[in-house]
């Protein structure tokens, strides 16, 4: 099946809208499994936050691992980031805190794009004289390539006029078009929004802040507990690639390709949320009621100590260093120092 959707070519296969019906059937069982696995989801949610949050950035050059990335959220309430990547990390953190946050509130109008922008780069000394505004120098995209150099993906939409006219289009069409299907209208708003780049800077970061918001916005809350930013990271070269293959060819052109990589991004990852769901149910299954409190506690409260968790529960000291011992042993929390210092957190 041929669509013409916003001047965009799109052809719809057998294999391609089964594999939008398996994301929407999804929906359908979601608010069991949240009532059912709430504990769970509240660790992931930390665990896709840190790894979207550090893939990100990593996508646009940031140096910062997931583990560096989680230390240093830890920490963000202490002001000043005098690194670049610590700055992007901050910007992108507080963003999609956010979003994740206010995400029925939030609009899609130009003016709270441009805030959602401000917001990214709020902590980027050199980005304050372009923030929050289009571009009004030209820009084009490029991608890190492994050797160090850089390659032009594609050219974007002019600067001034041009720019605006073009994200006044975008969203038009978006409130305009009640027609196609929510998913596919996410894929091609930010498709539009890469091609325009709007902004002087942080168009790669906004387009996938904006992607996750407008599936929860359209009733994917369960995009909360993975990380999309992460899926793209670990295909960076097909991302690039699909993304010139179709842009090189504007007007009109055919964007088949970045769809099927958009909803296959989010067919795995729903996989992935589904099969870690499973495996943490049956490992909590088998737990005593003391070893499920003594988790639920770590859950809320990660890098606790034994004392503080024997005083929190009212559960006697020795009985609750047991009760860790065996649940490191079944793998299902982890610990870091020694001795009194040893704290502990879900794995």
């Amino acid at each position: 099946m041929s669509l013409l959707i916003n001047n965009l070519r799109l052809d719809l296969d057998m294999k391609l809208m089964s594999e939008l019906s398996i994301i929407e059937r999804f929906d359908a069982t979601w608010s069991n499994i949240e009532k059912r696995d709430h504990a769970t989801l509240k660790q992931l949610k930390s665990i896709a936050t840190v790894k979207s949050v550090g893939a990100s950035t990593r996508i646009e050059g940031s140096k910062m691992t997931d583990d560096e990335v989680a230390v240093f959220i830890e920490k963000i309430h202490i002001s000043g980031f005098e690194e670049r990547d610590q700055q992007e990390v901050a910007g992108y953190f507080e963003t999609l805190d956010i979003i994740s946050e206010n995400f029925t509130s939030i609009e899609i109008t130009e003016s709270q794009i441009k805030g959602l922008h401000n917001l990214l780069l709020k902590y980027g000394e050199k980005d304050a004289w372009h923030r929050g505004q289009y571009k009004q120098v030209s820009n084009v995209v490029e991608a890190n390539l492994l050797d160090g150099t850089k390659q032009i993906v594609f050219r974007t939409t002019d600067p001034g006029l041009q720019t605006q006219d073009a994200m006044a289009r975008l969203i038009e069409w978006y409130h305009q078009d009640q027609e196609t299907f929510p998913l596919v209208k996410a894929a091609l708003f930010v498709y539009e929004f890469l091609s325009i780049h709007p902004f002087q800077d942080g168009n790669g970061r906004l387009s996938r802040l904006l992607g996750n918001l407008l599936l929860l916005k359209n009733g994917y809350t369960w995009m909360q507990y993975v990380s999309f930013e992460h899926e793209i990271e670990n295909r960076k070269s097909a991302y690039y690639k699909v993304l010139m293959d179709a842009q090189r060819n504007r007007p009109g052109e055919n964007v088949t390709e970045w769809l099927t990589f958009f909803v296959g991004c989010l067919s795995h990852i729903q996989s992935n949320l589904l099969l870690t769901l499973n495996q943490s149910r049956k490992l909590t299954d088998s737990l005593s009621p003391r070893e499920e409190r003594v988790l639920f506690f770590i859950h809320n409260h990660p890098r606790s100590g034994s004392g503080e968790i024997s005083k929190k529960l009212d559960i006697a000291l020795p009985t609750v260093k047991k009760t860790l011992t065996d649940l490191l042993v079944k793998g299902i929390i982890s610990k870091e120092g020694l001795g009194k210092a040893t704290v502990y957190y879900s794995v």
